[in-house]
């Protein structure tokens, strides 16, 4: 039997090695617990980081891309307004071209008028005045730019007074209607009357060189070049001339 010195020596030591033992195995346990943490914490900050410069790239290709529809928005709104004062410089000078011509046609015809014998009893003439209104109410919806109901006036004018002075006009601004409407060949068909029925009229220039920019228009290059040529040949020293010859040099 052992001595009860003996016995509390053994349960000290036991109670030493066991005190020992113990804070090993903390400190053990909290080092492990501490490491895990930093790692959690360094793949969060590097997944954040991730995720912050993929939205930063996002939101900065958002803003490039509203920049650049913001620039054709801008570039598509010139353009437009450029085709629309083109348009309109287009139209106000053949309007003005047709003023001045008809000015014209009218001081040249009151000479040739007075020098003609009184001619004997004929038919009963359309009346002037309303041939000009007719075709005034006809230009007035070409300025409009209301195409179609200006094609339909001018042609039917054309059919209803086909042997007034104003003819030739109307038969020439119906061709300029049906281009207003984009329709080249109906546009080209019109002005080839003006130059088969009044070739010697001076809206006939006019005509072959609509009809040469309607042809470019269709891919024709070949008869366009062909229907300049001709208008030079035909009616020198005309604007429209000047405008052909113009055209062909850069050809």
């Amino acid at each position: 039997m052992r001595s009860p010195r003996r016995i509390v020596l053994a349960v000290a030591a036991a109670g030493v090695l066991a005190g020992a033992a113990a804070p090993a195995w903390a400190l053990f346990d909290d080092d492990e617990a501490r490491r895990q943490i930093a790692e959690l914490r360094t793949r969060s900050n590097e997944r954040f980081d991730t995720q912050s410069k993929a939205q930063l790239d996002l939101a900065n290709q958002i803003e490039a891309l509203k920049g650049e529809v913001a620039r054709l928005r801008g570039q598509v709104e010139t353009l437009t307004y450029e085709l629309d004062t083109a348009k309109k410089r287009q139209q106000d000078f053949y309007i003005d071209l047709d003023g001045r011509l008809r000015k014209f046609e009218t001081s040249a015809a009151a000479p040739a008028a007075a020098d003609e014998a009184a001619p004997p009893p004929a038919a009963k003439k359309a009346d002037p005045a309303e041939e000009a209104r007719a075709y005034e109410a006809a230009l007035n919806l070409f300025k409009a730019g209301k195409y179609k109901e200006s094609a339909a006036a001018f042609d039917a004018f054309v059919k209803d007074h086909p042997d007034s002075d104003l003819a030739p006009s109307a038969q020439y601004w119906l061709g300029n209607s049906h281009y207003g409407l984009r329709d080249c060949k109906k546009a080209i068909d019109a002005q080839k009357v003006v130059v088969a029925r009044w070739g010697s009229h001076a809206k006939a220039a006019d005509a072959m060189l609509n009809m040469s920019t309607c042809q470019q228009e269709l891919g024709d290059a070949k008869t366009a070049k062909q229907t300049l040529e001709m208008l030079v040949a035909k009616y020198p020293g005309s604007p429209a001339a000047a405008t052909a010859s113009q055209r062909l040099k850069k050809k």
